[in-house]
């Protein structure tokens, strides 16, 4: 079953988003008014250690007034590619550069409501070149053994499902599923 999208309008619009409106029709012919909201993709990196260990950053949202555990994320920005974008969100918020990144995996975290879409990388290795420029972005930058990982999302610590999942998906990779 297949909505075909007619026309689609802006309503509202600034550097960071566009909110469009959407004439709608359904397969049984009826239309809808549909509101949707455009985003400039989002890169994600980490790192996993020699120790199996993940960067993460300890932050609070004020949206959502909550705390919980994230990847560096931000983004991309005019004329960047994703993955350069990646890499410095990463050393912006963490202090820490990656070593070549590796793609892990693309989400559309909210695709009813959004365009957005999340890109996350990984690498083996990353080299510390100083305090965070945004530190203003966590509380706190950690190496988090990856084997906790499935328990602090189970708790609703890494509350960004993107992150989660990426997350998961990072443990999978290194330790494997049957892991304690």
């Amino acid at each position: 079953m297949q909505w075909t999208k007619l026309s689609e309008q802006p309503v509202y619009e600034n550097r960071w988003l566009r909110v469009n409106l959407a004439d709608v029709e359904l397969p049984d012919g009826r239309h809808l008014d549909h509101y949707l909201i455009r985003l400039r993709p989002v890169a994600v990196a980490t790192a996993v250690n020699a120790a199996n260990e993940v960067l993460m950053l300890w932050r609070h949202r004020f949206i959502t007034d909550s705390w919980g555990w994230e990847l560096a994320a931000g983004v991309v920005e005019d004329g960047e590619d994703i993955e350069s974008a990646a890499a410095r969100e990463m050393e912006e918020e963490t202090g820490w550069r990656p070593g070549p990144l590796r793609h892990l995996l693309t989400v559309e975290p909210s695709n009813g409501l959004t365009d957005a879409r999340h890109h996350l990388y990984w690498a083996q290795d990353a080299r510390y070149t100083g305090p965070p420029e945004d530190d203003f972005e966590s509380s706190r930058r950690e190496w988090i053994p990856l084997k906790l990982v499935p328990d602090l999302v189970a708790r609703g610590e890494v509350p960004a499902a993107g992150m989660a999942a990426g997350l998961l998906m990072l443990h999978h990779l290194r330790l494997g599923q049957d892991t304690p």
